[in-house]
């Protein structure tokens, strides 16, 4: 954006102050970045807390970790090609773009007759959502001065951790109103006037492009192989049978490994570093370690609310803060434990991933029967558990990567992180229809149903612990 400038460039050794960056000079771009990035932060809690009632509605109930899955493998292919688009094609244009297309996903997920039609429309939203997240860190360095890009980013974590909060008063009060459509439709609107105010309000945006690397391609391919793999698995559970099942999983996993293995020969294109998703590679443990780790904890994100709601009969507004609960708390762990040295990685680490690791067969055991706060208190212990870790996770395999691996390393633990988020989804809806949640009538039912949703994953859990301690070992 080539906004007007500040009046006076302050020395880049100075203090940064707020009122530096809410200035008018910063404000129209700082609102366009808040914008996108509340978009995509809250997205997944607000469906969290309209999924009871869409299904009331619509039904779908075979469905319920497509709606995950589907939007979080739209991130991870927009948000690994929106940096390199915008590269060659100018921010403007590329984010415009992706604004639209989420509008586009919620239009048509408010009017959904069905199912199937939601999903459809929480992949484009998922497109359009990790393409906007992965665009507002491109334009905090783009359109702010270096000087300013720390407060920037210090927004963008702020608004995350808000939108925890706000997501499922957001859907809940929509909910209680009798209308979740509402919901979509509200998040649609915003997602417009972003689209608008980008086309036609942010003059200049895509005026200073970077040099297009013309020789990197996007990963295309290996995208393909990666969302073939989550829809195989996922494919898994609409029709159980052990013949069937068993042959899409195994195919769903064949494309993950297809997908990792073409990455590893990609030189310079690599999306991941040398070594990924191997234990005998200590930086490369850790990507195994958060990939097993978010693939056993999702089912308490895909069918949490839903269970909390239908079990035990809590609110939509209640079921979401549940959920909540556990965003928060990771936040505020991590806030905690920030100022822990270097030496002290590998104990927050060890701490951290076990905490998570123990939350799936106590999830297991306390949601068929409760109490309630014995299952929120679950996922208090979960987002510790996430906090502690994540920061100290980044620091140690940065440390153990060489130095031209280290960005490899930072934008591949994300990229693990939702990879593991989708394809534990779709695995959780397997182990969900496998145990008839589908079918579901009456408490009885339903709790086995969970017992079985919570329970399925834990072997993923018991690979974090082993990915752990080859990631920690010295």
């Amino acid at each position: 954006m080539t906004a007007d400038p500040a009046p006076l460039a302050a020395p880049e050794d100075s203090p940064v102050g707020w009122g530096e960056l809410l200035t008018r000079a910063y404000l129209p771009s700082l609102a366009m970045v808040s914008l996108a990035v509340w978009l995509h932060a809250a997205n997944s809690m607000v469906t969290a807390t309209l999924i009871d009632a869409m299904l009331d509605e619509i039904g779908g109930e075979a469905w319920v970790a497509w709606s995950t899955a589907l939007y979080l493998v739209g991130s991870i292919s927009a948000s690994s090609v929106a940096g390199l688009a915008a590269r060659r094609r100018g921010l403007k244009p590329v984010m415009t773009a992706a604004a639209a297309i989420f509008a586009l996903g919620c239009a048509v997920q408010a009017m959904a007759p069905t199912m199937p039609v939601v999903l459809g429309a929480r992949l484009m939203q998922g497109i359009g959502g990790g393409a906007l997240v992965a665009l507002a860190f491109v334009a905090a360095g783009q359109l702010f001065p270096r000087r300013l890009t720390a407060r920037v980013v210090a927004v963008i974590s702020t608004l995350w951790g808000i939108s925890a909060l706000i997501g499922p008063l957001f859907g809940g009060a929509f909910v209680a109103a009798g209308s979740w459509r509402g919901a979509v439709w509200a998040f649609g609107a915003q997602a417009l006037a972003l689209t608008l105010l980008l086309a036609f309000g942010m003059r200049g945006v895509g005026g200073a492009r970077p040099e297009a690397p013309l020789a990197q391609r996007p990963p295309l391919v290996r995208l393909g192989l990666i969302a073939a793999g989550v829809f195989l698995i996922a494919a898994g559970g609409v029709e159980v049978t052990p013949l069937r099942t068993g042959l899409l999983l195994l195919a769903g996993v064949g494309c993950l490994v297809a997908a990792f293995r073409r990455d590893a020969t990609r030189g310079e294109g690599r999306m991941f570093p040398p070594g990924a998703f191997r234990l005998s590679d200590r930086a490369g443990a850790s990507l195994l370690m958060m990939f097993a780790l978010c693939f056993a904890t999702v089912p308490y994100l895909a069918y949490g609310p839903v269970l909390l709601v239908r079990l035990h009969g809590v609110s939509a507004i209640e079921a979401g803060l549940a959920l909540a609960s556990l965003s928060v708390t990771w936040s505020l762990a991590a806030i905690v434990v920030s100022s822990w040295p270097e030496r002290r990685d590998p104990l927050a680490v060890t701490l951290g991933v076990c905490l998570v690791a123990a939350t799936p067969p106590l999830q297991a055991l306390a949601f068929p029967v409760g109490p309630v706060w014995a299952i929120v208190a679950i996922g208090i212990v979960e987002g510790a558990g996430f906090g502690m870790a994540w920061t100290f996770v980044l620091r140690r395999a940065q440390a153990l990567s060489a130095e031209e691996d280290r960005a490899r390393i930072a934008s591949g633990l994300p990229t693990a992180e939702q990879l593991g988020y989708a394809a534990g989804a779709a695995f959780a809806g397997v182990a969900a229809n496998a145990a008839g949640f589908a079918e579901a009538e009456g408490p009885q039912a339903l709790s086995r149903a969970a017992l079985w949703i919570f329970l399925a994953p834990l072997p993923a859990a018991v690979l974090s612990l082993v990915a752990l301690r080859a990631f920690v070992r010295r």
